[in-house]
């Protein structure tokens, strides 16, 4: 899935582009993330990451901007933002925040917030595709079982998160979690 950039400012775009092929790898982060995207996004205004005249209302702008410190690792500049963005995608983003700092409970708490999201039956279609390039397994079935279930997928993540990257469950939960964030940010971008 691309991304849809064309609202997006160059600054934006280039946050995009750093560590573009490794970004969101880890399901559950430590330390300090990728530095030279925190550079680039201290003191920014979420309308800046917007070309001049495209920016969404307030919420979904600074949810792009929680989206884009979640994606290079930086959980607490991203929980500053998301947590003071009372909507459904506001919600989503604090749910991922905590699910990639270990706080699974907490995840789930924020996930009930999110309610019935509009990104659920797109991210029910597009996990089947995912899902399909590795061998079939009960944990990774849950997830898209009736749909997309965000409480089975923090679930699988908190019973793979520790596993080696090689091993195929952990492969799988990663790459939905980068179609996870895909989709939300592209629905925020777009909003």
């Amino acid at each position: 899935m691309n991304i849809q950039t064309d609202n997006l400012s160059p600054l934006a775009r280039d946050v995009l582009k750093l560590e573009a092929g490794h970004a969101f790898e880890k399901l559950t982060v430590t330390g300090l993330g990728h530095l030279p995207a925190k550079h680039m996004l201290d003191d920014v205004a979420p309308e800046a990451l917007f070309v001049e005249g495209k920016a969404p209302h307030r919420d979904p702008a600074r949810s792009v901007l929680s989206g884009l410190w979640l994606w290079h690792d930086w959980l607490d500049e991203s929980h500053e933002v998301c947590q003071n963005v009372h909507t459904p995608d506001g919600s989503f983003f604090h749910a991922i925040m905590h699910r990639r700092e270990g706080d699974f409970s907490n995840s789930k708490y924020w996930y009930a917030k999110v309610g019935n999201h509009p990104l659920y039956p797109v991210l029910a279609a597009n996990s089947g595709t995912v899902l399909n390039q590795f061998p079939a397994d009960k944990v990774l079935l849950r997830v898209n079982f009736n749909g997309w279930n965000p409480n089975a997928f923090v679930d699988l993540v908190e019973a793979v998160h520790d596993l080696p990257e090689s091993d195929p469950k952990r492969r799988a939960a990663v790459a939905l979690q980068q179609m996870e964030w895909r989709f939300l940010f592209d629905h925020c971008v777009r909003a």
